[in-house]
């Protein structure tokens, strides 16, 4: 099963950005799989974030639209999320993850690796 290592946590104030990253051990999964973030706010269930499917096509939750992107560097086996106007709502430890096909949808049991997790912390 492929490994996956997120990094670019942190804290910051609210109005700025911050860029996560995840790369996936397996080129063969990261080539053939749609990728997606999660996150679980604190004292909260994990939610969704956003997705990429391998024809780079997006999708994102309703609260991030507008602020976050998703990209994936397929040289690198790297998927990367921008996140811009940072909110303290958007505290939480975020999740990369692999999806079961090369499709990606928003469902939790849809996905069978995940990450570690990195912390972002927004304060206002």
């Amino acid at each position: 099963q492929a490994q996956l290592v997120e990094s670019g946590g942190g804290l910051v104030q609210a109005g700025d950005s911050l860029r996560l990253a995840c790369v996936v051990s397996s080129g063969r999964t990261f080539s053939s799989r749609g990728m997606a973030w999660f996150r679980m706010p604190p004292g909260k269930e994990r939610e969704f974030v956003g997705s990429i499917n391998i024809l780079d096509r997006t999708d994102y939750a309703d609260s991030v639209k507008g602020r976050f992107t998703i990209s994936r560097d397929y040289d690198k086996n790297s998927v990367y999320l921008r996140m811009n106007s940072l909110k303290p709502e958007d505290t939480a430890v975020y999740y990369c993850a692999v999806s079961k096909e090369w499709s990606v949808t928003r469902r939790i049991s849809d996905y069978d690796a995940w990450g570690q997790g990195t912390h972002v912390a927004v304060s206002s």
